[in-house]
Order: C-alpha cells, then sequence, then structure tokens
C-alpha cells in the first residue's frame, strides 16, 4: 500500500479527486486507510478498465485559434500514459470520472469510430480539410495495441485518400508503417512525435506509461527513412524540470529526421493545477517550491493562462528567453527544413458516389 507522502510509481496522478460537476464527493479516511493497511488491502483499485462507448458522432472542430489544427478525432477518452501536465485531463470529468488517476485508468473505447468517419466523409456537403487524430488523448496509448482503432482509421483515410495529422508520443505507431507510408507517398499524411526530455529518470516521473526516448528517437528516424514528414513537438516545455534542454532536444530531433520543432509552455489549467502541485510534492519534493514560481512567472504570475495567443507560449522573461532557445535551435540545426501543406485535391476523386474514377 502507498505510503504518505511515497510517490506512486507507474501512474502520474497520485490520487483521485473531486469532479466539478458532481453533486457529491467523497474523501479517503485516515481510519480507512489503516484498516487496509492492517488487512493488507488496497484502498483502491489501480487496475486500468476499458470501458466500451458508441458516441453519435467522431470529428470535432476546433474552435481554439492557436493550437494549428481546424479537426481532430480521437479514438479514446483518457489516456494510460498518465502524463501529469495532460491539458486533456479536464475533459474526463464530462464523461463522470476524474482528471486525477481516473483519467489513465478509466478508459473510453470508441467502438464505432470507423463507421462514424465513413459516415461524416459521405455528407454531399463535405469538403476535406486535414483531420488531426490525437487532438486530445493519444491514439497509440497502450489500449491501441489491442483493439486497433487507430490503424483502422487509417485504413479509412488511405482508402478516401483524405489527409490526416498523428499526434502520439508512442512507439506503436510503428506497427502501422505501413500504410502510413502509402499515405506519405500521397502526401496525406503528417506526425508530430512528442519529446519532452531526453533523461529517462525525467520521462518516467513525467509520462510514466509511454515510450522510453530512445524508442521515440528511433521513431522519428524510422519514420522519416520512410518518406513520412515528422515535426517533433518538445512540449510541454516545464521550467526548472525540462527547460534546460531545449537546445539538445531539437539537435536530437534533427540528427533522426525530423523537418521541424515545435514547443508550449506549461500551464496547469482546471483540474491539472491540484494534479500537478500533489505530483510535484512527491516526485520532486526539492524543487517543487521552484517550478511552481517559475510557471507562475510565464503566466502573469499564475499557473494558467487562458488567452488564446498567449497561453500557449507564455509571457515575461522566462518564456523569452525559451522562444529565443528554441528560435535558436531552428536556425541551427533545422535550417532549410519544413513540412509542405497536406493534399486535400484526391479526396474528391475517391469519396463516396463520385463517378470521376470511371
Amino acid at each position: 500500500m502507498q505510503a504518505e507522502g511515497e510517490h506512486l510509481k507507474g501512474r502520474g496522478a497520485q490520487k483521485n479527486i473531486a469532479n466539478r460537476f458532481d453533486k457529491h464527493q467523497h474523501e479517503t479516511r485516515a481510519d480507512f486507510l489503516n484498516y487496509c493497511a492492517q488487512e493488507g488491502d488496497e484502498p483502491q483499485n489501480l487496475k486500468t478498465l476499458f470501458i466500451d462507448t458508441f458516441p453519435k458522432s467522431i470529428v470535432n472542430k476546433v474552435e481554439s485559434p492557436d493550437v494549428g489544427m481546424g479537426f481532430s478525432l480521437n479514438s479514446y477518452q483518457g489516456c494510460e500514459h498518465g502524463c501529469v501536465y495532460c491539458y486533456a485531463r479536464n475533459s474526463h470529468e464530462y464523461w463522470g470520472y476524474d482528471a486525477g488517476l481516473d483519467f489513465e485508468s478509466r478508459i473510453l473505447v470508441k467502438r464505432n469510430a470507423v463507421q462514424l468517419l465513413e459516415a461524416y466523409f459521405m455528407r454531399k456537403s463535405y469538403k476535406a480539410a486535414p483531420i488531426v487524430l490525437s487532438g486530445n488523448t493519444d491514439c497509440y496509448q497502450p489500449a491501441e495495441k489491442e483493439f486497433q482503432i487507430t490503424r483502422r482509421l487509417l485504413e479509412t483515410f488511405y482508402k478516401y485518400r483524405h489527409p490526416v495529422g498523428i499526434i502520439t508520443k508512442n512507439a506503436l505507431i510503428q506497427r502501422d508503417l505501413d500504410i502510413i507510408r502509402e499515405l506519405a507517398k500521397c502526401n496525406l499524411i503528417q506526425v508530430n512525435m512528442s519529446i519532452t526530455s531526453l533523461e529517462e529518470k525525467t520521462r518516467r516521473l513525467l509520462e510514466p506509461r509511454t515510450a522510453s526516448i530512445k524508442k521515440r528517437l528511433e521513431t522519428v528516424k524510422k519514420l522519416s527513412e520512410a518518406g513520412v514528414p515528422v515535426n517533433v513537438m518538445t512540449a510541454p516545455i516545464i521550467p526548472g524540470i525540462n527547460s534546460h534542454e531545449v537546445l539538445p532536444l531539437i539537435k536530437a530531433a534533427a540528427d533522426h529526421g525530423a523537418r521541424s520543432v515545435g514547443y508550449t509552455v506549461v500551464r496547469l489549467n482546471g483540474a491539472i493545477a491540484g494534479i500537478f502541485e500533489d505530483w510535484l510534492k512527491t516526485a520532486m519534493p526539492d524543487r517543487s517550491d521552484k517550478v511552481l514560481n517559475q510557471i507562475a512567472a510565464c503566466h502573469e504570475g499564475n499557473l494558467n493562462d487562458s488567452q488564446f495567443g498567449r497561453r500557449m507560449r507564455g509571457s515575461g522573461e522566462f518564456a523569452t528567453q525559451i522562444k529565443a532557445q528554441v528560435e535558436l535551435g531552428r536556425k541551427k540545426y533545422l535550417k532549410g527544413r519544413g513540412i509542405d501543406p497536406l493534399d486535400c485535391s484526391l479526396f474528391e476523386k475517391y469519396r463516396p458516389g463520385q463517378l470521376s474514377l470511371f
């Protein structure tokens, strides 16, 4: 059983937290914990549960003007990767779960995702525009190994020659290199690989169930060698934790074939602030105050900033220094590289009901 103040290994969040939408809340009492300790029982079930869902729609229009995508599609809700800083944690509350341990242990599986995507394509008024897999939660999280929803979605994108983007931090994407390679030949895909640190110790604490840094860099190289345009997301940059790695991260990305890099400065919106602070006190107690103060220095004295255009990059001296490092890294290691826009024209030839192929 986890002792008070002990870091819970294998999970990002260290406990369940209250769902802001629930009328009733519960707390774990000390006498219950003492009873569990005496009986040798665990006070909570940390085993991951996969829950089948059948939503009515699958493609989401992205209204936020500063996230770099127009439409997103999520194969799963919740994410077993357990990244403690993940902005998607807040969305789990809309499903009746909490943003803490529930987010990474109660995974909703969208069983009818492929059928919904095809129905979306079949609308007469539809015009092709890139759709990004994992706008919210990782489409290659561990659940994908069993359910293979993402692979079937990629097959559907290729069937209709529709442009698609992928955001992931899991080497499982290598499994689908065959179909990704075919999409790349038609300029229909871009992969965004998230690499937050080059230090395994940091990675295990921040992102406990993700692929190792070695495997992620290997994935960037294999995708690049296959002709797939890869952008590496050095995100989020967390002051006092990985902010010293900006230039080494960009160099490693370039050395493994990435064509571009992106970044964000961490912001702790909604329930994530409490989750992150609780994690920081057990994972890095010696620097918790320093890290929180430096994050606040990037967001007008707060842990979160919701203003479009500023929230993703931060403001102030520290954020300016991070931006300067990224710009220097791009000039030094990625000069002359870039990623072309995806081709949206092929879809009309392959869309349902068209006779242009005959």
